[in-house]
């Protein structure tokens, strides 16, 4: 079986994996365009996101408090397999059913909300070490709408900073990922300024 949300995760997903498996050991402390996050702590807030968004799917309780080190031994296959778990674990279609207990909001939406972390992390990740990236464009096109959605709460809470201008007012001269990286808070020339 397969959603449109596990689909679009099986399409973001192995680019951020490789990502993920090209960061090197002494990598891990550089900083990253989220604010408070050098890659060594992003790695472990999406190795949270991949894990607890599999038993989100089967709209059980995610685990937040707690901040664990993932990053132990096998550490990048691991991130691999995990990811391949959660895509599994979105591909049931009573998954996309009813409200999330744990997040008290659509599941559509929750499902939404793991593709976001997966594809904008990973240019992230990306970006703080070096990497070529080329996300998924059916799933940054899908973000634009969630983004749009979540925009206000999420900056409320702190989770988006302030859009930051676009270097155009022409939305067809932007990327879709440029576009999204903005909205999000993102300087997408980060570390350089716009």
């Amino acid at each position: 079986m397969s959603t449109q949300t596990s689909h679009l995760l099986a399409a973001a997903a192995p680019r951020t994996v490789d990502v993920v498996r090209g960061i090197a050991d002494d990598q891990l402390d550089l900083p990253t365009p989220c604010r408070d996050y050098v890659v060594r702590d992003l790695l472990n807030h999406l190795f949270e996101v991949v894990i607890n968004f599999q038993g989100l799917a089967a709209k059980q309780p995610a685990e937040w408090a707690e901040k664990p080190d993932h990053l132990g031994d096998g550490w990048r296959n691991r991130f691999g397999v995990e990811t391949d778990r959660l895509v599994a674990a979105w591909s049931d279609p009573s998954t996309l059913e009813g409200l999330s207990p744990g997040m008290g909001m659509p599941q559509t939406v929750v499902g939404g909300m793991a593709l976001l972390d997966l594809t904008v992390h990973g240019w992230d990740l990306a970006v703080a070490t070096d990497q070529p990236y080329h996300p998924a464009p059916e799933a940054v096109a899908e973000l634009h709408g969630l983004v749009e959605q979540l925009g206000p709460t999420a900056r409320k809470m702190g989770v988006f900073a302030d859009p930051v201008p676009t270097l155009t007012t022409t939305p067809d001269l932007a990327s879709d990922l440029t576009r999204l990286l903005t909205q999000t808070g993102r300087t997408p020339t980060w570390p350089q300024t716009p």
